[in-house]
């Protein structure tokens, strides 16, 4: 455990020492792979966080996926319970910060989705390795989340975050693809 938090805290720290037009140029070639690959292509209903800033940034992808047509579903997490449920948003003014400063939809103006409607899961993480397995926040919520679900899951990930070992535990849930400024990885699931 302790070796996940210390991956956790030295890949933050090297995320956040990217340069701006690093993180950009990084940022515009990882969403031009997505855009590009058939599982993107296909997916009517997609879930998806609205990025922190350490991570890959979602809005334009976010707003690209509304120019297609699809429908967009963002988190919204209960720190109680460490589950979360997705909510349909249609516009960015729909998003409140809440939980761990995320944005998150407003209730009372979005409408739940449930996980049998996803066709693709964006799952965000700090690191990952090849197999699909990763390092997240801390929270545990997708590894919640994913069982059950019938929906591709995938990772928007700098190339740097791929590793070639994290500590994996009985919980644990991979991702079934990674999406880098490198190209698509399937990760064999």
């Amino acid at each position: 455990m302790d070796d996940k938090r210390e991956l956790r805290r030295r890949m933050l720290d090297r995320l956040r020492h990217l340069s701006r037009a690093e993180k950009q140029a990084y940022d515009r070639r990882i969403a031009a792979y997505l855009y590009e690959w058939p599982q993107w292509q296909k997916a009517q209903v997609i879930a998806i966080t609205v990025a922190r800033e350490t991570e890959v940034d979602t809005v334009p992808i976010i707003e690209q996926a509304w120019r297609e047509g699809k429908k967009v579903g963002v988190p919204k997490c209960n720190p109680l319970t460490k589950t979360m449920t997705f909510r349909q948003i249609q516009s960015f003014t729909q998003l409140e910060k809440a939980y761990a400063g995320l944005l998150e939809p407003i209730e009372e103006q979005t409408v739940a989705i449930g996980r049998d409607e996803f066709d693709l899961i964006i799952v965000p993480g700090v690191c990952f390795t090849k197999n699909g397995y990763r390092i997240g926040y801390g929270g545990g919520y997708y590894d919640r989340y994913l069982p059950g679900s019938a929906a591709v899951t995938a990772a928007l990930a700098y190339s740097f975050q791929v590793v070639d070992d994290i500590p994996v535990e009985e919980h644990d849930v991979p991702v079934g693809f990674i999406i880098t400024d490198q190209g698509v990885i399937h990760c064999g699931r």
